[in-house]
């Protein structure tokens, strides 16, 4: 199906004319825009079953182009740039590179999920934006992002100790998303804290914080568990070529 937004043409294939007869008759004023045809060798047969492979993606392929997604998106109503319909459209035809044009604003999905209730098709295009950005991710197309670089620290801390240290999480990823510890929002939490706990829960949380306890007998298990989640990653990769070789 045809997307007919100007604004996904490229500029360059926009032509106008001020004066322009077409077969003696004049067509100038807005029907003198025309739009050169472009022809396409770089897409890739096997990308839609690649996202398909990614959770939320699995339904991309039942899209029908109706646009409700977009019509009903939280983000398009602010940014007209954020099409779902279209970067689905772009994925069930393997173009690849022209979603990489948008990879800035595909993370600025909210998750409010209007899309996905509204879809006709069951596709999920919410799900679907997603799968694109962690494609993206994988592939090296954009850096980690806050919430995946959060999501490691916290899984790390669950694997080394079978527990969590809510400092060493917090303080952690504030260093590695370079942020600094002293924001506002950080400091009142602090002062709440230290006004209100009894002394002996908050000597508690500095020894904790200084000598990190494990979950006990917790060394073997950790490694089962390390060992399970490369497996399940390794196995996810495996699938994903198996796919583009189908």
């Amino acid at each position: 199906m045809a997307i007919h937004e100007k604004s996904l043409i490229d500029p360059d294939r926009i032509m106008t004319h001020e004066s322009l007869v077409v077969d003696g008759v004049d067509v100038s004023g807005h029907w003198n825009t025309m739009v050169a045809p472009r022809f396409l060798s770089d897409y890739d047969d096997d990308f839609s079953r690649i996202i398909r492979q990614y959770p939320g993606g699995e339904n991309v392929h039942r899209c029908w182009q109706c646009g409700s997604c977009t019509n009903s998106c939280t983000m398009y109503a602010q940014n007209t740039d954020f099409n779902p319909r279209y970067w689905i459209y772009l994925t069930n035809l393997g173009l690849k590179n022209e979603i990489l044009k948008d990879k800035e604003i595909i993370w600025t999905c909210v998750s409010c999920n209007k899309c996905t209730n509204i879809c006709p098709k069951d596709v999920r295009p919410e799900g679907v934006m997603k799968a694109l950005a962690h494609w993206m991710e994988e592939e090296g197309h954009t850096p980690k992002t806050r919430s995946t670089i959060f999501d490691e620290e916290f899984t790390g801390q669950v694997l080394d100790h079978g527990r969590i240290e809510d400092a060493h999480v917090l303080l952690n990823f504030l260093r590695k998303t370079k942020q600094s510890y002293f924001q506002d929002w950080l400091v009142e939490v602090v002062k709440r804290i230290m006004r209100h706990m009894p002394v002996a829960f908050l000597s508690m949380l500095g020894w904790n914080f200084v000598f990190t306890p494990k979950t006990r007998s917790w060394g073997r298990t950790g490694q089962v568990l390390r060992d399970y989640v490369r497996e399940q990653k390794e196995a996810a990769h495996a699938r994903m070529k198996e796919t583009a070789h189908v």
